[in-house]
């Protein structure tokens, strides 16, 4: 199964955590800025990362506009999400989850901080289920 990470960092906290998984699961890895849609949706399982921004919302100048493109012709592709906080309770995750819907293949990753700052089991759970 064909992988890649696509991130946005406004700190570097989310790009640290999306290196670190691309690096776990030997794949690509790409900020959406620099990221062609077809490149993109040539892999089987789409891993995004955008960290909480404002009201435990996606960033929307950056991110948003080509994640929605992307997202538009997606098809049964799979997609997993991930990224950082710095606040609030994970409702930014919850709600991209569930505008994701039957394509997700498992629960966010989100991270309080950077990658050092990783809960070990979330993560070997969220890897785990990437490893198909």
């Amino acid at each position: 199964m064909k992988k890649i990470v696509v991130y946005w960092s406004g700190t570097g906290n989310t790009e640290e955590i999306a290196n670190k998984i691309a690096g776990d699961l030997s794949c690509d890895v790409v900020n959406i800025n620099s990221a062609s849609i077809d490149d993109v949706l040539a892999n089987d399982l789409i891993i995004f990362g955008c960290p909480a921004m404002g009201a435990e919302e996606l960033e929307d100048t950056e991110f948003r506009p080509i994640y929605d493109a992307i997202m538009a012709e997606i098809g049964d592709k799979k997609v997993a999400l991930f990224g950082s906080y710095g606040w609030g309770d994970g409702e930014w995750m919850r709600n991209w989850e569930a505008e994701v819907g039957a394509n997700l293949v498992t629960k966010g990753l989100i991270v309080n901080g950077g990658a050092s700052d990783i809960i070990d089991s979330d993560y070997q759970e969220f890897i785990g289920a990437l490893n198909i």
